[in-house]
């Protein structure tokens, strides 16, 4: 163990959240927010004011490092709508004014060149896509197609190589401190180093010394070109498909990255290509913790520069071992971060963070079309929207009826101002999420009960941190006498099953029997999800909203419209600061 002692010598402060070098930058600790696209930039790619509020919120938890999302360095690699735009000078007012908000919240500053190669279409870039090779890509952005590229000349590649140095100048000019060239996820540096879409027989195909010299001569060329800036190479660990990149070319890999003068090396995994699945590229609830911190581990053997580690660390004890233990130098946090933007703030002081459930809510809607946004967060992407917003109600003594997702929830949020108990008829808090994790999916991804629990105890333990009473075997609706002397009332009782069937549902997950064939085929399916959620579920709150004697009223969650987590956490935030206009948070454009 590497942890330092305090200057108080009661307690050693681990490395995590000391100081740490990546080439020519300081950051203050060693969290780093990993780049994750928003479509918070408007149609043109020019930073918002809400691409602004966004990232100021990450760096005012105490992030050392904000790594802005991926933007290409040329039209031709724009891989989404809405994504940041950095490949003409016309942008850099508005990255001007993001980084002087990340700087003057106290964090660092990185911007992510990524290129969408042949993974984009001219729907979205307005020219013909552009690969190593002409191979089928399937892309989705809003709806998928299939999409054949053309492949690049030597021409082109000079072409695409100088884009990469003009976007870091750009930076620079921006004041930012650091750029990221992405060479992971099956985006085009990645498909240079993929032998199944790297088909050239020149000198930039067949070796891997030729496969990574696209990337590697991109790297050179940027830190030559601005070399007062950190330029850290992020790829993967593995691709995880048959005539994908290896681990052992992985390595190999980092080494030379290190070598040609990258300042760090950020080492992650997976690709569109992956098998049995794409969604390994962001870990999902069912993946072990900490996937790719095995890559980290190796690398950081290999080379002297810094190595950053991500994928599923947003437990603060595993990214604290990661560094203590001497896996990595710096982690990552992309969704832990979107699930708690006060994260680092929070795990330095010893506090309880809102944990991520790795359901993968916040990418899948994104891939769909919409902005980000995250189930247990309803700030995340809304940061206009609750700006200078208060509670609704102060120096209130309030009840909750429910200690569900929804019920702790509002509880957690209203105990920043008022005297808070939350009631439960069962023995243990949770409510629904104690049986979601045993669903063949949650949110569309492969479930996992550990998940959901650990989410649900760490709100219980946020909760008792702010004060709030948590009194578990209790009813109110069966012993009124207990709400006496509160001033509001809030009912998160939940939905309940229709024609008495909640006892067979519950012993029916509890026993597994919807992941048995051919059950488990039908529960996946979109048509029963909405039936089961919605249909199969009705209000189960024996009051309504208003004043009722002494105390008003008011029902959150599935207890007043029966639906998904997301919605029913939403009701929380709603209920907590008033109605959210989506519209207040409209963006302005620099």
């Amino acid at each position: 163990m590497h942890a330092v002692q305090s200057t108080s010598m009661t307690k050693p402060i681990p490395r995590l959240f000391l100081p740490g070098q990546i080439g020519p930058v300081t950051l203050k600790n060693r969290v780093i927010m990993a780049p994750m696209t928003t479509r918070n930039a408007d149609a043109e790619g020019f930073v918002t004011d809400a691409t602004i509020a966004y990232y100021k919120a990450r760096a005012e938890g105490g992030v050392g490092l904000i790594t802005v999302e991926m933007a290409s360095p040329e039209r031709a690699g724009k891989h989404r709508n809405f994504e940041l735009g950095i490949y003409d000078d016309r942008f850099l007012p508005g990255l001007r004014r993001l980084v002087d908000a990340i700087h003057g919240a106290g964090a660092k500053a990185s911007i992510q060149l990524g290129h969408g190669g042949g993974h984009t279409r001219i729907d979205i870039t307005g020219e013909k896509p552009i690969a190593p090779s002409a191979i089928p890509h399937t892309v989705q952005e809003g709806h998928t197609e299939v999409i054949i590229p053309e492949e690049m000349s030597l021409a082109r590649i000079a072409q695409t190589q100088a884009a990469y140095v003009a976007a870091a100048r750009r930076a620079a000019e921006a004041g930012f401190d650091a750029v990221e060239i992405h060479a992971a996820h099956g985006y085009l540096i990645s498909q240079f180093l993929t032998p199944a879409e790297n088909l050239r027989r020149d000198e930039y195909g067949v070796t891997l010394r030729n496969r990574a010299r696209f990337g590697l001569e991109i790297a050179s060329a940027v830190k030559q070109a601005v070399p007062h800036l950190a330029v850290i190479f992020r790829m993967n660990g593995d691709d995880f498909f048959d005539q994908g990149m290896t681990f052992e070319e992985a390595v190999e890999v980092a080494t030379w990255a290190a070598a040609v003068g990258a300042d760090a090396i950020h080492m992650t995994g997976g690709h569109y290509r992956s098998q049995p699945t794409a969604a390994i590229m962001i870990p999902p609830m069912a993946t072990p913790p900490t996937p790719f911190l095995r890559f980290a581990e190796a690398v950081k053997k290999r080379v002297s520069v810094p190595v950053i580690a991500v994928g599923r660390l947003g437990n603060p004890q595993a990214a604290i071992a990661a560094i203590e233990e001497g896996k990595a130098d710096f982690v990552a946090l992309g969704r832990p971060l979107l699930a708690d933007a006060e994260w680092v703030n929070k795990a330095a002081a010893g506090k309880q963070v809102r944990l991520c459930l790795a359901c993968n809510t916040c990418v899948d809607g994104m891939r769909t079309g919409r902005q980000i946004r995250c189930l247990v967060n309803a700030r995340a992407g809304r940061e206009l929207t609750f700006a200078g917003r208060t509670l609704r109600r102060n120096g209130q003594r309030i009840a909750v009826i429910g200690a569900g997702p929804a019920g702790l929830t509002y509880a957690s949020l209203m105990a920043e101002a008022n005297r808070v108990t939350v009631f439960e008829k069962e023995r243990v808090v949770g409510g629904a999420f104690r049986y979601a994790g045993l669903a063949p999916l949650f949110q569309g991804v492969e479930a996992n009960p550990t998940s959901l629990l650990n989410y649900v105890d760490g709100l219980r333990r946020e909760c008792q941190e702010k004060g709030v009473e948590i009194r578990t075997g209790t009813d109110p609706f069966a012993d009124p006498s207990l709400l006496d002397g509160f001033d509001h009332v809030v009912v998160a009782t939940g939905a309940r099953y229709r024609w008495g069937l909640g006892r067979f549902v519950k012993w029916s997950l509890e026993r597994g029997i919807p992941r048995w064939w051919p059950i488990d085929r039908l529960a996946r399916t979109e048509k029963f999800r909405n039936w089961f959620y919605y249909q199969f579920r009705s209000v189960n709150s024996p009051i309504s909203t208003g004043s009722h004697g002494k105390f008003s009223f008011e029902i959150i969650g599935d207890a007043a419209l029966p639906g998904k987590s997301e919605d029913a956490i939403l009701s929380a935030y709603t209920a907590a600061f008033g109605h959210l206009d989506e519209a207040s948070g409209t963006a302005k454009m620099s």
